[in-house]
């Protein structure tokens, strides 16, 4: 139904859209989620070209839409699309905003627009509403009317684009019911989204953004639960992060051991624990690790930290030949890594870049 080749968007200071390929099927909901700034937004606003591309290629049932002279109006009616701020139009009547697109663009009759939007009303639980005016009404209302005035246009694709955002916490359960609901009718559906729970309850496929693209694409059980890319696991399971990268040998280390410091006192963690992953580095990284480089090594440490768990992992990966520091002749370093460590595994990953990847839990 879509397709996209080499997607690429870039603004003045920043490309949020480096290259993004990716089929999506009829029927498919699609939750989208990442970070901030990864380009979410952007990605569906490209795909019903509310923002112009800076090159490559949509297909919407294999017309290309990004080609010149595609009638985009006319493509644009397959499509719905539901903003965070609703966009109602102030001086309509909720009936009014529903009627309006199928008279102005396919030609309804006001009676067959109006019968249709009272259906809709129904559908949402709001034809009592019907003659109220946006004003009158809360922002878990507002939203619904948005989702039944894209769906009078009757399209076969509905964009979303972060729907519960501008709601409080209250109103979110609301619009999440009917989104639900569509999901159940067959609707081609994309959805940008930051509630994490709703997008691995409806979606039949998750993409997480980073990077400048859909950094990786699977099932909700893939991405939710067992996510094959570090970013990912790291969004998903809410990890704070802290990354150096190491390669000298005369490396900053009382720069790192600053940054780790400052590093615990932002998420709050406590001060042992702070000791502990300061302790484990020396240790591990700069006592066995890094004697065994040659001169042209590289060395990858990442702290993270999860406030949901309260737990702290460090994980070092580094080049060269297979080398399980746990197999030192430096018996000191090794009696502390294990006092500060209560699990410590090295695996030997060939096909990576850093080959090697010591990973321990911090105490």
């Amino acid at each position: 139904m879509i397709r996209i080749e080499h997607l690429r968007k870039e603004y003045p200071a920043s490309t949020p859209l480096k290259d993004v390929s990716v089929t999506i099927n009829k029927g498919d909901v699609i939750s989208v989620i990442g970070p901030s700034g990864t380009g979410k937004s952007t990605l569906i606003r490209c795909i019903n070209m509310l923002t112009q591309p800076t090159s490559g290629r949509i297909f919407i049932d294999g017309e290309e839409i990004t080609a010149k002279g595609c009638d985009i109006a006319r493509i644009r009616r397959k499509m719905g699309m539901v903003f965070q701020h609703f966009n109602l139009f102030p001086h309509m009547t909720v009936i009014e905003n529903i009627m309006a697109a199928p008279v102005d663009l396919l030609g309804k009759s006001r009676q067959e627009a109006y019968d249709k939007g009272m259906e809709l009303l129904h559908t949402i639980g709001l034809a009592e509403k019907a003659l109220s005016y946006p004003e009158d009404m809360s922002g878990g209302q507002k939203q619904r009317v948005a989702i039944a005035r894209a769906l009078a246009m009757e399209p076969s694709i509905i964009l979303f684009d972060e729907p519960t955002s501008a709601l409080d916490p209250a109103m979110v359960g609301e619009v999440q019911t009917v989104i639900r609901d569509l999901a159940k009718r067959g609707i081609t559906m994309i959805i940008v989204t930051h509630e994490m729970n709703f997008a691995l309850e409806i979606c039949n496929r998750v993409f997480y953004m980073d990077q400048g693209g859909i950094y990786e694409d699977g099932p909700p059980e893939q991405i939710f639960e067992n996510p094959k890319k570090e970013r990912t696991r790291q969004f998903v399971r809410r990890l704070k992060v802290l990354e150096y990268c190491i390669k000298s040998k005369n490396f900053d280390f009382i720069g790192f051991n600053s940054q780790i410091e400052e590093f615990g006192r932002k998420h709050s963690i406590s001060q042992r624990t702070i000791y502990n992953i300061q302790s484990y580095f020396e240790e591990m990284c700069v006592q066995i690790i890094l004697p065994k480089m040659q001169e042209q090594f590289e060395i990858m440490v990442t702290i993270e930290y999860s406030k949901d768990s309260d737990n702290t992992a460090v994980s070092i990966c580094y080049s060269g030949e297979s080398f399980d520091p746990m197999t030192s002749d430096n018996t000191l370093s090794l009696l502390i890594v294990n006092k500060t460590a209560s699990e410590i595994i090295y695996n030997n990953l060939k096909d990576e870049n850093l080959p090697n990847k010591v990973y321990a839990k911090i105490k």
